[in-house]
């Protein structure tokens, strides 16, 4: 199993993203679902990892990114389906994802879809644990006729859980990696949706806010009763 080295935008580990403007650095998770070494899986979520990073780091936020490998836990998702106990590195996993302020999540596309692994590790989160979670979906396939994967398939999954996607999804063919021009693009893609990401984690994003800072608060904590939603409506006042 790998769950990364704290790294800040530009790789480096140990450090944070940012100039430690936060009290408390956000924790993103990076997901990556390549069964290959290297993959092409792994780089893409290293460069929206990196890309979000310097974002975060041109606003002053510090941030903390956990790099997950799906391939070097394999055999705990699949025990884990069958058994329904986690092995202790994936109940770390599972714990990492479930307390995370931002996910990345990047899955090769096998027969026109996300593979089994990565789904797999999403069946067995819990069904509230991406909750209004901010999320970018990536997707890598052989070539840009795979890129609809990320449209009919991860984006249902995301929405199922409930996760807060980011509007711009990123696909990589394997001519991005290597044609300057589709290398270009592919960077403004990850650059679009890196900045949609910070700008949600900061709240500058309309309708945005931090969901590990809005902990604690309860919005059905005290609720009005019948006779005050009425007086509301009709304007009398009910008080005396």
């Amino acid at each position: 199993m790998t769950i990364g080295p704290v790294t800040n935008g530009s790789g480096v580990p140990g450090s944070s993203a940012g100039t430690g403007g936060a009290d408390i650095p956000l924790r993103i998770v990076v997901v990556s679902g390549g069964l290959s070494q290297p993959s092409s899986t792994r780089l893409l979520a290293d460069r929206l990892a990196h890309a979000v990073g310097r974002e975060l780091g041109l606003q002053g936020i510090s941030a903390e990114f956990r790099s997950v490998d799906l391939r070097d836990i394999a055999q705990d998702i699949t025990n884990h389906l069958l058994t329904g106990f986690p092995s202790p590195p994936l109940a770390q996993t599972l714990t990492a994802v479930r307390e995370a302020d931002a996910v990345i999540a990047v899955s090769p596309v096998f027969s026109a879809s996300y593979s089994g692994l990565f789904k797999s590790f999403f069946d067995i989160l819990d069904t509230d644990a991406l909750d209004g979670t901010p999320v970018i979906v990536g997707a890598t396939g052989g070539s840009a006729r795979h890129s609809l994967a990320l449209e009919y398939a991860l984006r249902p999954l995301m929405a199922y859980l409930r996760a807060r996607m980011m509007p711009t999804a990123v696909f990589a063919a394997t001519a991005d990696f290597g044609n300057d021009d589709s290398a270009a693009t592919l960077a403004d893609r990850i650059d679009r949706a890196a900045g949609e990401l910070a700008l949600t984690l900061t709240g500058t994003a309309p309708g945005t806010q931090n969901r590990r800072r809005a902990e604690g608060t309860d919005p059905f904590a005290a609720p009005m009763s019948f006779e005050q939603l009425l007086a509301a409506h009709t304007g009398d006042d009910l008080s005396g």
